[in-house]
């Protein structure tokens, strides 16, 4: 048989193991490098082995001459070169087009997938680099949230300061003019508008501290049903002047361990808003139960609820109740709600809201097992 037509045999039987090779290199593009390196060298050694055999069989002779054995060998070594050039331009190009996506993550705040990555290392690399765009995004949507909180809370509480502050000045020049007729009079607007400023940099400093997480807590065991009881009996007279019924629905012996100074503010506030935000002669309504681990205390208004589009923000730095709902209801600068979400995380607690029928509902939530 011609040396043409061997080396035609070993050619077509190394092109066609190489063929399968590619094969199976695409499909192991799932599997790490090392696999696919092995594969290649199974390839060359089944293109080199496959060639002789063939060709020892179609020459009916075990013992090749040594210019045939080196032609196998040669052709199967290019057809062997050619499948670890395709590997590795596919490892290659998937790395340029990986350092693309990472280059345009770190330009575009976004990262974008490629397409079918040829290894498992840079399959799974790709999978990291996508969480951790995610979770950047995630960051970044929080804190522009955070950042327009910030600034609504800067603008309402400008507003609200420059108010009580134009007032006092108002007073306090009447009263060296000497055009004050009732001085007792002015001195209480006085009181009232020092104790608001008051208040509003109390809850900033309230609220700088639990953003920093410099609150300092100092829990005990407390009568949850007692500190509340406690808030409700202390609130009935303001209650009474808005024409409110206050009113203890379920209040069941409840334990936990918290710091009862801080978590009064807590029932507080929310007893406060909602005889606030409840128009006269209806009735907030409290409740203090145990149920699946956790201690829950819920208020309940008829303020006639909140939209629906406002339910996620109610506990946002700046948020605050929609005026229509209480007319002529006087309205702080949106930290109040802050401060109790802040607090009652302090405690491993939750705190939310939901509309019920004709108004709404604060639930808090805190842990009876001891912290």
């Amino acid at each position: 048989m011609s040396p043409s037509v061997i080396g035609l045999i070993a050619v077509c039987e190394s092109v066609g193991v190489g063929l399968i090779g590619a094969v199976v290199l695409r499909q192991l593009r799932r599997y790490p490098t090392g696999v696919s390196l092995v594969a290649v060298i199974v390839i060359t050694v089944c293109a080199m082995n496959t060639s002789a055999v063939t060709t020892a069989f179609v020459t009916r002779s075990a013992q090749l001459p040594v210019a045939v054995d080196l032609a196998v060998n040669w052709v199967a070594g290019v057809v062997s070169l050619g499948v670890g050039l395709l590997l590795g331009r596919s490892v290659m190009t998937g790395g340029r087009r990986l350092a693309d996506a990472t280059r345009f993550l770190g330009a575009e705040q976004r990262f974008r997938l490629p397409d079918d990555p040829p290894t498992g290392e840079l399959a799974e690399l790709a999978r990291e680099l996508r969480i951790t765009s995610d979770k950047l995004a995630e960051s970044r949507r929080r804190e522009q949230a955070a950042e327009a909180s910030r600034r609504r809370t800067i603008a309402w509480i400008s507003h609200d300061l420059r108010s009580p502050l134009a007032r006092l000045r108002a007073l306090t020049e009447s009263i060296e003019d000497g055009v004050v007729d009732d001085l007792p009079y002015y001195c209480r607007k006085i009181r009232t508008d020092a104790d608001r400023l008051t208040e509003m940099v109390d809850d900033l400093f309230e609220l700088s501290r639990i953003q920093a997480g410099t609150l300092r807590l100092t829990p005990r065991e407390v009568a949850l049903n007692d500190l509340v009881s406690d808030e409700v009996a202390g609130l009935d007279t303001l209650a009474g002047s808005h024409g409110v019924r206050l009113r203890a629905n379920r209040v069941e012996p409840v334990t936990v361990r918290v710091d009862d100074r801080v978590m009064s503010r807590v029932f507080n506030n929310l007893l406060g808003n909602a005889i606030q935000y409840s128009p006269a002669n209806t009735t907030v309504s409290v409740d203090v139960r145990a149920a699946d681990g956790w201690a829950m205390v819920s208020v309940s208004d008829e303020c006639g609820g909140i939209p629906p589009e406002d339910l996620g923000s109610v506990f946002d730095m700046g948020w605050r109740g929609d005026a229509r709902r209480s007319p002529g209801a006087e309205r702080g600068g949106g930290l109040g709600l802050a401060i109790v979400q802040g607090i009652v995380q302090a405690h491993l607690g939750k705190v939310s809201v939901r509309n019920v029928a004709g108004g709404c509902c604060f639930e808090v939530r805190l842990p009876l097992a001891a912290m």
